[in-house]
């Protein structure tokens, strides 16, 4: 596996490959686990050449977020990546990918979107995640870029800039990765203490019981959420939201539809959870 820090070095290499084939992207905040190498074993089915990146990005942190403490494990990612067959692994400091003040950065919104549940609560940071993605795709110039739809919020903000401004990239989700007990796999959960991640799947079970519920028929949406907050809290979760969105926009959903998503954000201790399933009716 190659690694690079610069730009220039980054792209003459991948024009090397782009003439025998096309590159797949996964762009990474570093700290790997399952979830990761399942992108990369994405994109190594779907691609003749592999490129991950590792960019801590302060941009999508807000104040008093975890990006001070956020686990930089450079190394072991860095072998980790070589077993699954990376070929180039882009690893910029910031002084790259951010040359100018962060005041003075130019940024990237997409409007809408980046406003809704996740966006309410971490206010400008999919402006940050916008930004960074579209920064590094004209670094990388992947033709197919591959996100984990654990995200399912990130990925449609990803998927809309991606088609507002006719970017020649191919954006592919990847079936997000569990632990034996349900928990989706997130850098994040090593925050957790031990009775903290014994409770921690409970998240996804209620979601569970939701899309049960939604089967069946239920379409009060408002109490349900209610509910299923409710006994998050009560289980020692601070639950941010637990939301039933259309699956296509995230709008709210009227009875009738039939395509719906889930989706819930929780703190547990200082572990904040994400988690979504889609659901069918």
């Amino acid at each position: 596996m190659i690694t690079v820090n610069a730009v220039d070095d980054l792209r003459a290499q991948i024009d090397t490959w782009r003439r025998g084939g096309n590159v797949a992207f996964v762009p990474t905040m570093g700290n790997l686990h399952a979830g990761h190498l399942s992108l990369v074993k994405e994109a190594r089915k779907i691609a003749d050449r592999v490129v991950a990146s590792i960019f801590v990005n302060p941009l999508q942190f807000g104040a008093g977020e975890d990006f001070e403490n956020y686990p930089r494990t450079f190394e072991r990612d860095s072998e980790m990546l070589i077993e699954e067959g990376t070929d180039l692994l882009f690893a910029p400091p910031v002084e790259v990918m951010y040359p100018k003040p962060q005041a003075d950065q130019t940024r990237v919104e997409v409007p809408g979107l980046s406003e809704l549940l996740c966006g309410a609560h971490r206010p400008g940071h999919f402006v940050g995640v916008a930004t960074v993605v579209c920064k590094l795709f004209n670094m990388v110039q992947p033709d197919i870029a591959v996100f984990g739809n654990k995200d399912y919020q990130q990925l449609m903000v990803i998927r809309r800039m991606v088609e507002d401004l006719a970017m020649p990239v191919a954006i592919v989700g990847v079936e997000t990765m569990r632990e034996a007990d349900g928990l989706a796999m997130s850098s994040r959960n090593g925050y957790l203490g031990a009775q903290e991640r014994a409770l921690a799947p409970m998240l996804y079970r209620t979601l569970g019981d939701l899309a049960v519920r939604l089967g069946d028929g239920e379409d009060d949406f408002y109490r349900l959420e209610e509910e299923a907050a409710a006994a998050l809290d009560g289980a020692g979760f601070r639950t941010d939201y637990i939301a039933i969105r259309r699956a296509s926009d995230l709008l709210d959903p009227v009875p009738g539809d039939t395509e719906l998503v889930i989706l819930a954000a929780a703190y547990l201790g200082k572990a904040r959870l994400i988690d979504n399933i889609e659901v069918t009716r």
